[in-house]
């Protein structure tokens, strides 16, 4: 699997699936249409290893996860491995006690997935009717969980000069994100739940955010991928925790 040095995490939360969801197809394919040439049509089991699935569609649509997500999906190239799987969280683990659909993907660190990546993050957010997500180098990822607190053991202190966010269940509202990313989709609720656009104070953010087609956001820190020992992508990440401390559930008491 991907090298957590040369490869993005993906992450989108959205109200839990019911019935015959629909949502888990579409996901898988808003990811396939972001990247041409794209194919998760294989899954992977203990007993076989990877498992060509020739009617994937259907495959997708008869199963039922015991933890009410998404069957596992990759595709068939180990040089550039992309992989797609979701679950419920419980409520007792997320904002405002409401459970939640995490929709998860590994994707590879390379021109191709730059280049789409805001489409790669619309397309399986807006399939998954995501509240919020975030496209982020798998190394952050460690600097988030340092971040997130309080808890009984790691670093006294976020690392490098971040601000402390504290743990999802403690989070009043689902609409408001855990955390920032590279990129960050903003559901038009969570846009307004952190006060996003302000046309005074976020031109500069403005001048790397798109609209999406159900009226949320794609919010891009930087214009390569965010990097923390980059000086000026770190003060990018510091200023705009400072612009929403919403986020992280930091303007709670």
């Amino acid at each position: 699997m991907s090298d957590n040095k040369n490869s993005f995490t993906l992450g989108v939360y959205a109200p839990v699936l019911t019935g015959n969801d629909s949502r888990p197809l579409a996901v898988a394919h808003g990811l396939e249409r972001a990247l041409p040439g794209l194919r998760l049509g294989w899954t992977m089991t203990e007993a076989e290893g990877l498992v060509p699935l020739p009617r994937r569609d259907e495959w997708v649509r008869t199963q039922k996860m015991a933890d009410g997500g998404l069957p596992f999906l990759c595709n068939d190239d180990e040089n550039h491995v992309v992989t797609l799987t979701g679950w419920e969280r419980p409520a007792g683990q997320c904002p405002g006690n409401q459970p939640q659909l995490k929709v998860s993907a590994s994707l590879p660190l390379d021109e191709a997935v730059i280049a789409a990546a805001v489409d790669i993050l619309v397309g399986v957010a807006e399939g998954a009717r995501a509240l919020w997500g975030h496209l982020t180098l798998d190394s952050m990822m460690l600097d988030i969980a340092d971040q997130t607190g309080p808890k009984l053991y790691g670093p006294e202190k976020p690392p490098r000069g971040l601000p402390a966010i504290k743990f999802p269940e403690e989070i009043p509202s689902p609409e408001i994100p855990e955390f920032l990313g590279w990129l960050n989709y903003w559901s038009a609720a969570a846009a307004r739940a952190i006060g996003f656009p302000d046309l005074t104070r976020d031109v500069e953010l403005l001048s790397r955010a798109r609209r999406t087609e159900t009226g949320g956001w794609v919010v891009r820190l930087t214009d390569a991928p965010l990097d923390l020992d980059n000086p000026t992508h770190l003060d990018a990440l510091k200023r705009a925790y400072e612009r929403f401390p919403e986020i992280g559930g930091r303007a709670t008491p």
